[in-house]
């Protein structure tokens, strides 16, 4: 892709992945589909803007070396040690008591979409911190399970919606018909986001109040993030829970991560085996 195809903050969150890896940049790029030129010319840039020598982010110091959380991690699983997980908490990211607009369930809770870019879902959920809750946005295909959209912030602003929907208008380039499921949450339902929906010609479909089966495919994603990661983790800092969370969507999740409804194969072998097959045919 061109670098115009990538969103700032995808940007950002890999040029921190380099920092605090101890892969190379070459098999950060690969991992992330990106151009190894074009991974180093994020750094470099980042590098440049900041002027000064970047010290890894979330690492521990060991006498007069850093330490990266992924080693201490593998150490701890080497000696058969479990790091204590937070208390799990309950808070409510859907606001459905508002007198705007609620569109009509186009979805009907059929997951299924013979095509890329058919079918998208969406949801808000809550990262707990020590420095207070960081909120991630995503959007999802329905084709391949695959997270085509991401975006986290320290609020539920609109602007956490619209950035994950942007970042899969971005890579993806649906075309008009496009179905966006939600649930009825004012930042689904704000002036704002069918503004942009209006923009792409996206078709905009939400749940029936209360019922989050009808987005159950958003919904447990977010059981798997939070049961593979989240609670096994403390976060002392947003910025740290931010970096984790793009390392697992964008490396694990989407490249490794094997789903039974792609016949055991990640998001991203699902979609080049299948485009393969079609290549192949014609």
């Amino acid at each position: 892709m061109r670098n115009s195809q990538y969103t700032r903050e995808f940007r950002d969150s890999s040029v921190q992945l380099v920092m605090n890896s101890e892969e190379s940049t070459a098999k950060i790029a690969k991992d992330l589909d990106v151009n190894e030129k074009t991974l180093y010319n994020w750094v470099r840039e980042y590098k440049k803007a900041n002027n000064i020598a970047i010290q890894p982010r979330g690492g521990f110091s060991v006498g007069s070396c850093q330490v990266s959380r992924r080693r201490i991690g593998a150490i701890m699983k080497d000696l058969g040690l479990v790091a204590r997980t937070k208390k799990r908490y309950k808070i409510n990211t859907t606001n459905s008591n508002h007198n705007l607009p609620i569109a009509p369930n186009l979805l009907e809770r059929d997951f299924y979409a013979s095509s890329p870019d058919e079918k998208y879902v969406g949801d808000i959920t809550y990262i707990p911190t020590n420095e207070g809750w960081l909120y991630l946005a995503t959007v999802i295909d329905l084709y391949s399970r695959r997270i085509v959209g991401w975006s986290m912030d320290d609020t539920m602003k609109v602007s956490l919606v619209n950035d994950a929907l942007n970042m899969a208008l971005i890579s993806r380039k649906p075309s008009k018909g496009l179905i966006w499921h939600t649930d009825r949450g004012s930042q689904y339902a704000s002036y704002a986001h069918k503004d942009l929906l209006k923009q792409h010609g996206i078709k905009q479909s939400m749940s029936r109040k209360g019922n989050c089966w009808d987005n159950a495919v958003a919904e447990s994603f977010f059981h798997t993030l939070k049961t593979e990661l989240v609670y096994h983790e403390i976060y002392e800092t947003k910025a740290q829970a931010n970096q984790s969370i793009f390392e697992y969507i964008e490396v694990y999740y989407n490249r490794q991560r094997m789903h039974s409804a792609n016949y055991n194969l990640s998001p991203v072998e699902f979609e080049e085996k299948m485009m393969l097959q079609v290549e192949t045919a014609a």
